[in-house]
């Protein structure tokens, strides 16, 4: 057993002040209100304890990137953004040839099976030629039967969301075999009217690939697939909450209308995530970070982010870390990214879940971090682990 209290633990239903959480065998046993009967093993008296970050949609970080197919380069991706409480990953893939794409699979896949991602995340190649943002365009495509078959049979369950354009040429086809077959389907990187993703939603799709960026903007007459995605309660909505991809005043209006419920927060990190300014690679394309913000060479097209889920915690922390703000936060960075893609057993502090843990100081900035129970890491001296 260990007991682990802290001056804050966030749970689903409260903020206990003090709390703490008891593990074992990697499981959270138990949570409770007040001092411990016993002597913690870990006593953080001015920390807050949330749960493990569960970020859906993330390339990369640390210099490392999910698109290159070696085992230590998705390994230290996933530990950099361990490191900042991100304890599960989907790792997301940015559209590529057919050949790299099932090269890349097979080694996520691998991964996968080893415990250091939850999960892959196709984010193309079946994408808007429009609405492509920083994809290669080149290697854009209609949907294929059989390349969606021959990616699934080698991911062999470890693809656990595909981003489709429903406009596209199959596109509604694709979302209902895709559906049928268990994936989460997400819409985005689309220029589909409103009609055409309610169309979308009502053959399956539930999830917003980052909402509002890459996709047909709201118009009076013509609300598009932000509107139908926005307004229907069956779709988890994904928001990049960096300051960069979405305005504040419209990051609070979707907080306040759909509610914590119906929000993944996510990075949409790339390799250059903890590193300074330079050049970099984002699949196929040249990507330069100036002043943290990443732009394919040559254009004013965002390439991702340099963000991390401990940033974009805070970020959702607006005004006065309230307890409603603190249980909205982790609601938003763990337990609604988590049941957004299927993955039950992460995602709050509860008992009978993985216990998964982060610690944050008085300013919100990672003190420590558990992952299935192991170990608690400080972050500023935290080993080149795997995270999940």
């Amino acid at each position: 057993m260990t007991l682990i209290a802290a001056g804050a633990v966030v749970t689903p239903e409260a903020v206990h002040r003090p709390g703490w959480v008891e593990t074992s065998a990697g499981r959270i046993v138990d949570v409770g209100a007040g001092v411990p009967l016993r002597a913690p093993d870990h006593d953080f008296a001015d920390a807050t304890m949330v749960p493990g970050f569960v970020d859906i949609h993330v390339h990369g970080g640390g210099g490392a990137s999910y698109t290159e197919p070696s085992v230590d380069e998705i390994a230290r991706a996933a530990a950099f953004h361990r490191r900042h409480g991100t304890t599960t990953t989907l790792a997301s893939l940015v559209t590529a040839t057919p050949n790299e794409l099932l090269g890349q699979v097979r080694a996520l896949t691998a991964a996968t099976r080893a415990g250091v991602i939850a999960g892959i995340h196709l984010e193309g190649p079946w994408l808007s030629a429009a609405r492509c943002g920083a994809h290669d365009a080149d290697q854009l495509r209609d949907p294929d039967p059989a390349e969606i078959n021959a990616l699934l049979d080698t991911a062999d369950g470890a693809i656990r969301m595909v981003t489709v354009a429903p406009e596209l040429p199959s596109g509604i086809t694709a979302i209902r075999h895709l559906a049928a077959a268990g994936v989460v389907v997400a819409v985005g990187h689309t220029d589909a009217s409103y009609d055409q993703t309610r169309t979308a939603i009502e053959s399956g799709a539930t999830i917003g690939t980052h909402v509002f960026n890459a996709m047909r903007p709201l118009h009076h007459r013509d609300p598009g697939p932000a509107m139908a995605l926005l307004e229907d309660p069956r779709v988890t909505v994904e928001l990049i909450a960096d300051g960069v991809h979405v305005h504040g005043a419209l990051l609070r209006h979707v907080l306040e209308s759909a509610g914590p419920d119906r929000v993944a927060l996510i990075t949409d990190a790339m390799a250059a995530a903890g590193l300074p300014d330079g050049s970099f690679r984002l699949g196929a394309l040249d990507v330069e970070v100036r002043d943290a913000i990443a732009r394919v060479r040559g254009q004013s097209t965002i390439a991702g982010s340099t963000a991390t889920m401990d940033r974009i915690f805070r970020a959702a922390v607006r005004n006065s870390g309230s307890d409603a703000e603190l249980i909205a936060a982790a609601t938003m960075t763990a337990t609604t990214p988590a049941r957004a893609v299927g993955l039950s057993r992460v995602g709050s502090l509860a008992p009978g879940l993985v216990a998964d843990v982060v610690v944050l100081g008085p300013d919100l900035h990672v003190v420590a971090v558990m992952a299935d129970g192991d170990v608690v890491v400080s972050q500023a001296a935290a080993p080149a682990v795997a995270a999940r």
